[in-house]
């Protein structure tokens, strides 16, 4: 399983996933599931993907192969023209990957070898746009009222997001808010764990303007995880008791 989260802001984007790949509880991998495409100055393009894993291989490096001889019947998403068409594009691979996974099939939701991804970015002269993109090619924007995207074991990290999310939250606080969630999740399900990729993309900035990977020993995310902990048993706490 996996844990991957998109946040739309006011000024820009935020992007974090785990590493944690399983196939049975002694059977634990890590690879990484962030990816970025850019022309500095022209475009920024992340993706996280969840499911499985070959699937998702193979959409990454056929996308890659595409940025170095596109064709006009398969154009490379550091070519088209707008976030629009590269959802397109990147739905278009992940349905045709699973279809010849499974010929029979198609592009089900329900096969083995389905994928969901999360595509963001900005291509010049237009606005930051995220998109998630499910497993029949088709994809749903964020907007105001849905402002953020999960994929993988989404049900954990989901409550903080919904309560504390500000779209004009700061990137610092909103880096603390991922990392809530992303804690919530991994005390929640073995199949989800550190180390955890963090993307920040500055709207018109046209460049990654924070990327890193947070490891097991991190000082600030082991600050969060022990005081998320303690405030939640401090407010628990504080709640009147039930009336017998």
């Amino acid at each position: 399983m996996t844990y991957c989260v998109g946040l739309r802001l006011n000024h820009g984007l935020v992007f974090m996933s785990d590493t944690r790949t399983n196939a049975g509880v002694d059977n634990i991998s890590q690879y990484r599931k962030m990816f970025t495409w850019k022309t500095p100055g022209e475009r920024v393009l992340v993706m996280m993907t969840a499911g499985n894993l070959a699937t998702t291989q193979a959409v990454v490096s056929m996308l890659d192969e595409r940025t170095k001889a596109p064709e006009d019947r398969n154009p490379s998403i550091l070519e088209v023209p707008s976030m629009f068409q590269a959802a397109r594009t990147v739905g278009k691979v992940l349905r045709d990957v699973i279809a010849d996974s499974a010929p029979e099939q198609g592009p089900d939701a329900e096969s083995p070898f389905k994928a969901t991804i999360i595509l963001g970015g900005q291509i010049k002269g237009a606005p930051p746009r995220l998109f998630m993109i499910y497993p029949e090619g088709n994809f749903v924007e964020a907007s105001e009222e849905t402002p953020f995207f999960q994929i993988g074991e989404t049900k954990y990290g989901r409550p903080i997001l919904v309560r504390a999310y500000d779209p004009a939250m700061s990137f610092e606080a909103a880096v603390k808010l991922m990392m809530v969630s992303f804690d919530s999740t991994i005390k929640a399900n073995l199949s989800v764990g550190l180390p955890l990729d963090l993307l920040l993309y500055e709207t018109d900035s046209l460049e990654v303007t924070t990327e890193r990977r947070i490891e097991e020993n991190d000082a600030y995310f082991n600050l969060i995880s022990d005081n998320w902990g303690e405030a939640l048993k401090f407010a628990f706490a504080s709640l009147p008791d039930y009336k017998i």
